[in-house]
């Protein structure tokens, strides 16, 4: 493996002051409630409203803003991202199995009662954020979406674009909160008339403080994955066109100066040829001061000498997005294990995803490829379990299982079975207990 581009040593993803800001925004909004909502959206969005959650009124003057052609795109990102996620919950099934006599055990999905999803503002104001995290918690069941997307900036309202797709993906409330005090807000709930009562689960991309607000709130309420700057991985052989390569390297850095674009190749005149062609498109791309920055500080190429030292790397860097583009990309669909979603064959760009083909645009960074997949539908689900047994199960099942908890000295576990076995503690139980204490 040789580096032809290197990216420099980077800084913590996280620091101690964006850590600390958010525990303090967090415990602010716990004991104080709206007033520390308040506080903090005049400080970071520049004013707070009178009244956080939208009206009717609110959403029917800023829907009337929404210009017909942007409005069908959203549409029909909706159609796409909401049937795949229907594919999806028919794959989750309940059932039920008798695997000894008198024992039944089975397994039921039942949605989340409540779900927050933030919908970022910052640089860009994504279309799409909505359509992932309000429109598929909605097939799956959810009962109650809240949704919270932050004031733009010297405007007062929420951006009319974003809030069509959070209406039209199906959000039950909305609210103008934006960052990490949005997060708490959706966690702790607050007062008001009407009350934003606590979600179950918050969900949605952001900037770090979001980032860092999920990550101090878990177990306080379930999160969907701890999702920080975007990044693409591109696998190309000589076959691959090096401006097609290059632009895709260049969509995913223009979403910020540290998003990280990768290119793994098995052809020298490629990595040669698409360095010049991110030159190029950069004298020309609007977006070249965030994309140029992002290039130059975290952009990679990488030379290698197979393709199976390309599916191996490719392994090693877990990232995000993956693109295939190759004489043969269903070789590497049967080989690679690690990434978020995969791009396969070269019409197929992340940008699709990220607009809203079908599959979530929410998805693990920094490695989390190894461990776990993006949002699905699955994540709003819990897959439970139960189980039934019968009064003569008892004589199978019993015995076995009063043994362990005798040996483990647990006697009261025991005594349980015990009672369900002989309808009485016997004499063992005395025995058992002896034996515990030995």
């Amino acid at each position: 493996m040789e580096y032809f581009k290197q990216a420099p040593p980077q800084p913590a993803a996280v620091s101690q002051e964006i850590r600390d800001t958010v525990s303090q925004i967090i415990r602010d909004v716990e004991k104080e409630g709206v007033d520390a909502v308040r506080r903090y959206s005049e400080k970071f969005d520049g004013s707070a409203p009178k009244d956080f959650r939208l009206s009717d009124k609110d959403i029917s003057g800023l829907l009337a803003e929404v210009d017909d052609k942007v409005a069908r795109a959203i549409d029909f990102s909706i159609q796409q991202v909401k049937h795949f996620a229907e594919l999806q919950r028919r794959t989750l099934t309940d059932f039920e199995e008798e695997t000894l006599p008198g024992v039944v055990i089975g397994q039921k999905q039942i949605p989340v009662n409540a779900v927050g999803s933030y919908i970022p503002g910052g640089r860009y104001p994504i279309l799409a954020s909505a359509v992932m995290t309000v429109g598929v918690p909605k097939v799956a069941g959810v009962k109650r979406i809240v949704a919270c997307a932050p004031i733009q900036r010297g405007t007062g309202q929420v951006n009319a674009l974003q809030l069509y797709g959070m209406v039209k993906s199906g959000a039950d409330e909305i609210y103008a909160i934006g960052g990490a005090q949005a997060m708490a807000a959706m966690a702790f709930g607050l007062d008001g008339t009407p009350p934003l009562e606590a979600v179950d689960m918050i969900v949605g991309a952001g900037n770090a403080y979001v980032a860092e607000a999920k990550r101090q709130l878990f177990g306080v309420v379930g999160i969907d994955l701890l999702a920080g700057p975007t990044e693409i991985l591109i696998i190309a052989d000589e076959t691959a066109n090096p401006e097609f390569v290059a632009a895709d390297l260049l969509a995913q850095a223009e979403h910020g100066v540290n998003s990280q674009s990768v290119l793994i190749t098995t052809s020298r005149p490629l990595a040669e040829e698409v360095t010049k062609e991110i030159e190029r498109q950069l004298a020309s791309l609007p977006t070249a001061d965030a994309a140029g920055q992002s290039w130059r500080e975290y952009g990679e190429i990488i030379l290698v000498e197979s393709d199976e030292e390309m599916a191996k790397v490719a392994d090693e860097v877990a990232s995000e997005h993956l693109e295939v583009q190759t004489r043969d990309p269903d070789w590497f669909l049967a080989r690679l294990t690690n990434y978020g979603s995969l791009f396969l064959g070269q019409s197929a760009t992340v940008a699709y995803g990220d607009k809203g083909i079908g599959t979530n645009h929410v998805l693990p960074t920094g490695k989390a490829a190894r461990y776990t997949g993006g949002l699905w539908v699955g994540k709003f689900i819990k897959t439970v379990t139960w189980q039934r047994v019968s009064g003569a199960a008892n004589a199978t099942v019993a015995p076995p299982f009063i043994t362990m908890a005798d040996t483990e000295g647990m006697v009261g576990h025991a005594d349980s079975m015990r009672l369900r076995l002989n309808g009485k503690l016997s004499e063992s139980r005395e025995r058992a207990r002896e034996t515990s204490l030995k």
